[in-house]
């Protein structure tokens, strides 16, 4: 049997057994008639030729990196495919495709790193919508590409930010915590929903002494802001840029230089913020004035405070927590969005971690 796309119809798997791995993870089809377990075969065909072309890829990349990351022999005849496999994989691979190709048809561009991450989500997703997570436009940069989120964990960040007030993003580096709160506070304010943006870090000696660095306060601190800079640039034209922040619209700054202020109709974000003190994390929660946002991020694993002074953020954490109006939303290294390598590190110090053991 084969499952052809037209139009927006749910398409409807032919398979002709249900081996026990599918059963077992809960996915359910009606048998037609008993082949050998290994030896399942499935076609798809898709009726719009420029859209499978653009799914299958350039010399049918994307369906070897599918082939590859399920592990099925995936071939092609034209806009056809058929697919040899375990039925639980060829189920996951039905649903990828299908999904991938509703995306393409709305316009959606579909670069490697998406088809990555498409990937992962399905397998850790089974009952999710791709679509509903990566047609989520946060924002269209300068270079005009579009800005989504890649897992659930980060299209339910972007839900608590826009329904909430004050959001707490917990997690290991590399999730997109900073870097998505960056791009609803440039959204807001081109939508005019805020009329300035604030930046800020602690500017803490991660094994470095600030004192023996060159240059004036502001050019011993501006290193630690850098990454803010870089996301900032990533976003939106450095010339334009670049004047938002000249006119103090866009404010990059140490988190020492809120004290004292009333932030009111802006969007705030305190990164870096597991190397706050209690002190300073309650100065900079008790800077939000009427029609703002706070953004809080931090890695609570990457401590580098003074030896038994306590995070701001892990107070925090503890403090407000359940208190209405605030939001916690924690990442895992499976939302990790950097180089599949980084994955394998963050698990290796986890590891090392749950063992209590350092080398």
């Amino acid at each position: 049997m084969q499952t052809i796309y037209r139009g927006t119809q749910v398409p409807r798997c032919g398979y002709q057994r249900m081996n026990k791995k599918a059963k077992e993870e809960g996915l359910t089809e009606t048998p037609e008639k008993d082949l050998p377990e290994q030896d399942l075969v499935h076609r798809i065909s898709f009726e719009n030729n420029q859209v499978a072309q653009n799914l299958f890829g350039e010399h049918n990349v994307n369906i070897k990196l599918i082939e590859q990351r399920l592990g099925l022999k995936i071939t092609t005849r034209g806009n056809t495919l058929q697919i040899r496999g375990e039925t639980a994989d060829i189920l996951l691979a039905e649903k990828l495709l299908r999904e991938l190709y509703e995306l393409l048809k709305n316009g959606f561009p579909l670069y490697p790193n998406d088809l990555e991450f498409a990937i992962r989500f399905v397998q850790e997703n089974r009952q999710g919508s791709l679509q509903a997570v990566f047609l989520d436009t946060v924002y269209v940069t300068s270079q005009k590409r579009v800005i989504t989120p890649k897992t659930q964990r980060q299209k339910d960040y972007i839900e608590s930010i826009r329904k909430t007030d004050i959001v707490f993003g917990i997690g290991p580096a590399g999730t997109g915590k900073t870097y998505l709160a960056m791009s609803m506070a440039i959204a807001a304010l081109m939508k005019n929903e805020v009329i300035r943006i604030v930046l800020a870090r602690p500017a803490v000696e991660a094994g470095e002494k600030l004192g023996f660095l060159p240059g004036d306060l502001y050019e011993k601190v501006n290193p630690y802001l850098r990454p803010l800079y870089d996301a900032l640039h990533d976003m939106m034209n450095f010339e334009k840029a670049s004047k938002l922040v000249q006119r103090g619209v866009i404010e990059v700054a140490p988190l020492a230089f809120m004290r004292g202020r009333t932030l009111n109709d802006s969007f705030v974000i305190l990164d870096e913020a597991q190397n706050t003190t209690s002190e300073q994390m309650k100065m900079f929660l008790t800077r939000l004035g009427f029609s703002s946002k706070a953004v809080i991020t931090g890695d609570i694993t990457q401590i580098d405070l003074p030896e038994g002074k306590l995070s701001g953020l892990v107070e925090a954490q503890r403090i407000l927590e359940g208190i209405k109006g605030i939001d916690f939303v924690y990442f895992t290294k499976k939302d990790v969005i950097r180089h599949p390598l980084v994955q394998e590190i963050i698990q290796a110090y986890e590891e090392l971690e749950k063992k209590g053991k350092r080398p």
